[in-house]
Order: structure tokens, then sequence, then C-alpha cells
């Protein structure tokens, strides 16, 4: 055998190792909390609510919805001097600004929470009603976002991780509805923000765990379903 060729093969031979190597967890795929915008991103997404709450305790309403918006102009400012991702900085203002007009025209503080309280509403029922429809709304959004079709439909086992997944989003609006509207109903402004933010990425997270199950669910169904028999 040349010097080549046994180069050549040892070449190869190292390539078809790395190749058959697992990929490390974290090289390929960001944690759930890193999706989520890490800890920074609770911090900054409670940081207004808590603002207008305490601004609203020792003021009126119209102090603590400038000092709320004030505050998440800030903190879109400086999340973009650090080249922080754009969106979430623009969507973070946007959020605290329709919140602080909806409490504007209801003339209340607690009115600042009700976008939400009915967003986690209409998201529920959203989800729920796509369960009952037999299109559950994980596994057409994550395939339309992959292009991957919909046989999975026609996959029993993908079918209900999809199922899980979805109702457990359903679950998750639901509570977080039912918490806060209780504490609207009560005037317990106080108590409605602790909601807000503690029910906020928790909940979310556990929704998102289940949802990455169903999605790895579905993909192992699917590759049965294609081996050769």
């Amino acid at each position: 055998m040349s010097e080549n060729d046994a180069a050549a093969r040892g070449r190869f031979s190292a390539r078809d190792d790395a190749a058959d190597q697992p990929a490390k967890p974290g090289m390929s795929e960001q944690t759930l909390l890193e999706q989520m915008g890490g800890i920074s991103g609770l911090a900054y997404s409670a940081v207004p609510i808590v603002v207008f709450v305490v601004v609203s305790s020792f003021t009126s309403l119209m102090p603590a919805i400038w000092a709320a918006i004030g505050v998440a102009v800030a903190i879109a400012v400086f999340r973009m001097v650090r080249k922080e991702p754009l969106q979430p900085a623009i969507s973070g203002v946007i959020g605290v600004a329709v919140c602080s007009f909806i409490a504007y025209r209801s003339g209340e503080t607690k009115g600042f929470f009700l976008l939400g309280i009915w967003t986690s509403l209409i998201y529920g029922g959203v989800f729920l009603l796509s369960v009952v429809a037999r299109w559950p709304l994980v596994g057409v959004a994550w395939s339309a976002l992959n292009g991957l079709g919909m046989s999975w439909r026609k996959q029993r086992r993908a079918m209900a991780g999809y199922d899980i997944a979805t109702l457990a989003w359903t679950a998750v609006f639901a509570a977080k509805y039912l918490v806060q509207q209780y504490f609207y109903m009560q005037d317990e402004t106080g108590w409605l923000a602790a909601a807000r933010i503690v029910m906020g990425y928790p909940l979310t997270a556990l929704a998102l765990l289940v949802t990455v199950w169903a999605i790895r669910r579905a993909k192992k169904v699917a590759e049965v379903e294609a081996a050769p028999a």
C-alpha cells in the first residue's frame, strides 16, 4: 500500500468516526431557558410590571403608566446597545404601551393586566379547539415551520403526542386566565402582578418540555414508519 493510499484511508476513517459520534447536547440546540430569553429575559419582562405596581401604590395611575413605559423604553435601548435581538426589545415596549393604554381607558390600575388575561383565554380556547378538531396546534405549527407535511396525522402515536402537548399549552393558558381573573375581580393588583410574573416562565417552560417530548416522539414514529419491513 502506498503512502498516499494509507493517508487517504486514514482521513476517511477519521471522518466516519466523527460522523458516528453523537452531537454533544447544547452544541446544536439552545437550552429552553435560552430560547425564552434567559434569566435576563425574565428580569426584563418583570421590571415594567413591578415599576407600574409600585409607582401606582404610592402615587396614581398616570405616573405609574409613564414610569412603566419609560422603564420599558430604557430596557429596550439597553438591549439594543448590548446588541441583543431587536424583536424582543420592541415587543416589550409595544406590550407595555398597549397595557398602559388599556389601563388609561379603564381608569383603573388593574386594567394594566386585562390584555394578558383575555389573551390567555383566547389562546387557551384556540389550542383546545384545535385538539377537538383533530388538528393539534403544536403539530400543525411545528410541521408548517419546518416544511414536514401533515402525514403525522395518520400516525396514532404521533397524533397522541401532539394532542398531549397542545393540551399542555391549553392548561397553561387556562391556569393563567383563572388565577389572574380571580385577582382582577378581587381588585388585588399586587397579587395580580405577582401571578403575572410567577406564572409566566415556569409554566411556559413546562409546556415547552412537553412540546419537545411530543416532537421527538413524532420523529421516532416517522422513522419507524419509514423503515423497511
